[in-house]
């Protein structure tokens, strides 16, 4: 079957969304008019965060490196990698993770046995094997990573 760039996009994004997230119709809602959000719990100590490392020239390719804890502390050295959370404050709804999928990367992914496309779905979005991504954004249009230059917007396309 062969498939062309629009097909592909319309394909990978529909999938993704449809047979990776959880998410509910209700979770795509507009924003509730009400200014505070419902009530979580906002504790964050001992909680445990995976940490995943993928490094060049070596072993690590999305790989489960260590396990932190949130704890509270006080003022951090200059050299000590931090993460603030301040749970009292809450600036937006976290949707999900992800990342790009490129037409490099769809074009590689492509030419892999089934069995290796298999693997990097699961290294990415499979939560127990892997990474567990949630989304995946896409460009419209060629980037830099396109094998070449292209738009899906036609003079007059009313319809995309």
């Amino acid at each position: 079957m062969k498939i062309d760039r629009r097909g592909f996009l319309v394909a990978s994004s529909s999938a993704l969304v449809l047979g990776k997230t959880k998410l509910s119709p209700a979770a795509y809602a507009q924003p509730s008019e009400t200014p505070e959000p419902p009530e979580i719990d906002r504790r964050i100590e001992a909680r445990e965060v995976t940490v995943y490392t993928t490094a060049d020239k070596t072993n690590y390719r999305l790989s489960a490196t260590d396990k932190l804890t949130f704890k509270p502390m006080g003022q951090p050295l200059e050299t000590q990698i931090c993460v603030f959370v301040d749970p009292s404050k809450r600036a937006q709804t976290h949707l999900g993770i992800g990342g790009a999928l490129t037409d490099a990367s769809a074009e590689t992914y492509a030419k892999l046995p089934a069995a290796k496309q298999r693997e990097i779905m699961d290294a990415y979005f499979d939560p127990n094997k892997g990474i567990g991504y949630t989304l995946g954004r896409t460009n419209i249009h060629s980037c830099d990573f396109s094998s070449r230059s292209y738009t899906y917007v036609n003079a007059g396309d009313k319809d995309l």
